[in-house]
């Protein structure tokens, strides 16, 4: 039987726990903490919650919690907490960490919580207030499901990420960022309520009125205050079709000046905007097909291929791609949505002739992503390790970062898209835990390369994983404070870096919230307190 019920899981906590240099939790603790829960020690269940996206950290944990509802989340939680040996719990999505975050590190006994709809027997479906125009989500529901659950009603939220197949409290554990958030901000700048399990296993809801505290500690927080059991989401009317546009750059200051201008529109109306921007490196020639692919023109007078050539005579072998979108709906006069367009377009400096335009559903825009993942696992390469870097870059050193990596480290091999987009400070909280470069204006830049054995040595993940480790040299080096998206490190010590100013904040909530350090133990922020055994982070 797939999902055992408490005798079984109890016998096998037990006997996980007396594997390890840390007190016994008694029987009849794991009784009131698995009692009519759903908990799995099956070897596939295990063996799936010890992997994740990133395919680099395995590690196995005692058992998976499937919860029916967030009373479920308070009950395993609290029945941790309040053990005397105690153990660890961490909240798991779709798994697509990239190094073992939602993860039990090895030497800790704990449960997984997984909290994607798969092992839900009761589904909790996405809440629309249409007059309140927000959503309640349960914090597994994936983004896809919202969407789908709002436009019943002819609306969406605000900001997305480029892949909808994540969970709701996978990214506002993290900020959730995608091409509109200089406008609307990041997916943590659009969350009004939420529902939280504390590491002492207490429900606490929180607002910016309520609970203010734990709740701007809970967005970007790395999972480390609570679990998000539900989210509720600011909604606008959902547009129906985007202009899909790309061009091409072989001048990296023009194509990060108009970058720059496009989203400092964010205060004007509509009309006067893109509603997405984001862009891309191009280093690698054999991408420019894949590039033009998913588009078509009419009349493409340029040469690519050519092109390339001379970006590597003039501009170090790189080519930049500028990618915006124009929403509007059915209703929307053709005319007028073309003279936006054209009116914005005049202003850039891309290369004449590389326009590249599709006009497609919003839906098919916002899945875009998905698309791609479908051809790549018909093809074998999805299940790869994935050695992803990513970094927010000060406005100011993104020039110097373009000469030192994009035309420096990467040579002409890239193993996957790297992203590269601004972002307008404002429109980020500061109270959230979510840390960014102190200037107005910031890059991420998103190296999201996959590897490849068996073939050219420059796909492998030990090339890969050492050229990430080059590229931080670098940065370091040149004085580059660059801020990790999806952190991830070892030492207390990085981590107390890496926040900065947030540390002493963030610390003493870890204490008031989690005081046992019980939860997302795979960030490996700070020291589990379960009984004599504890894992090393310092």
């Amino acid at each position: 039987m797939k999902l055992l019920l408490a005798v079984t899981a109890i016998c096998r906590l037990i006997v996980a726990v007396g594997l390890v240099t840390m007190g016994r939790p008694t029987a009849t603790e794991l009784t009131e903490a698995t009692l009519n829960l759903t908990v799995s020690v099956d070897a596939a269940d295990l063996a799936a919650a010890a992997r994740d996206f990133g395919g680099t950290a395995v590690s196995e944990p005692t058992a998976v919690m499937y919860p029916d509802t967030a009373d479920d989340v308070v009950r395993m939680v609290r029945a941790a907490y309040e053990s005397e040996a105690g153990w660890a719990v961490s909240a798991r999505g779709h798994g697509h960490s990239v190094n073992g975050q939602a993860q039990v590190p090895g030497k800790l006994t704990g449960v997984v919580v997984q909290m994607s709809h798969g092992g839900l027997r009761r589904r909790v479906r996405p809440r629309v207030a249409v007059e309140g125009m927000y959503v309640d989500a349960w914090g597994g529901e994936m983004w896809a499901d919202v969407l789908r659950a709002t436009l019943e009603y002819g609306l969406a939220p605000k900001s997305w990420t480029d892949y909808l197949y994540l969970t709701v409290g996978g990214t506002l554990s993290n900020a959730g960022i995608s091409g509109q958030a200089f406008n609307h901000g990041p997916q943590i700048s659009n969350v009004l309520q939420m529902d939280v399990v504390t590491g002492k296993g207490e429900m606490v809801s929180c607002s910016k009125e309520e609970n203010s505290e734990l709740f701007h500690g809970v967005l970007g927080g790395l999972g480390q205050f609570g679990i998000i059991t539900r989210a509720r989401i600011a909604l606008e009317p959902a547009p129906q079709r985007v202009r899909w546009i790309r061009v091409l750059y072989s001048n990296f200051k023009a194509f990060t000046e108009d970058q720059e201008h496009l989203i400092s529109l964010h205060g004007e109306p509509a009309s006067k905007k893109f509603d997405y921007v984001e862009g891309f490196v191009i280093v690698d020639e054999g991408l420019i097909n894949n590039w033009r692919s998913s588009f078509f023109s009419p009349q493409n007078p340029v040469n690519i291929s050519s092109l390339f050539g001379g970006a590597g005579r003039g501009g170090g072998g790189v080519l930049y791609c500028l990618e915006i979108t124009k929403n509007y709906f059915h209703s929307s006069d053709p005319d007028t949505v073309n003279q936006e367009i054209d009116t914005l377009m005049k202003k850039l400096r891309y290369i004449s002739g590389s326009e590249f335009t599709s006009d497609v559903s919003y839906v098919d825009f916002l899945d875009r992503v998905h698309k791609a993942e479908l051809k790549l696992r018909s093809k074998g390469l999805w299940e790869v390790p994935h050695p992803w870097l990513n970094l927010f870059v000060p406005k100011s050193k993104i020039a110097e970062f373009d000469r030192g990596v994009f035309k420096g480290i990467l040579g002409n091999k890239t193993s996957g898209p790297i992203l590269i987009y601004p972002m307008n400070k404002n429109k980020w909280d500061d109270r959230v835990s979510a840390v960014t470069p102190d200037e107005d204006v910031f890059y991420l830049v998103a190296l999201l390369r996959s590897a490849l054995e068996g073939g050219d040595e420059m796909h492998t993940l030990e090339y890969l994983q050492n050229q990430n480790a080059r590229i931080l040299k670098f940065c370091r080096e040149a004085g580059i404070d660059v801020k990790h998206y999806l952190p991830h490190y070892t030492m207390q010590e990085e981590w107390m870096n890496h926040f900065s100013n947030k540390w002493g904040q963030f610390k003493r909530l870890k204490m008031r919230y989690d005081p046992r350090h019980i939860l997302s133990s795979g960030q490996r922020i700070f020291t589990p307190s379960l009984g004599g055994g504890n894992l090393a982070t310092s």
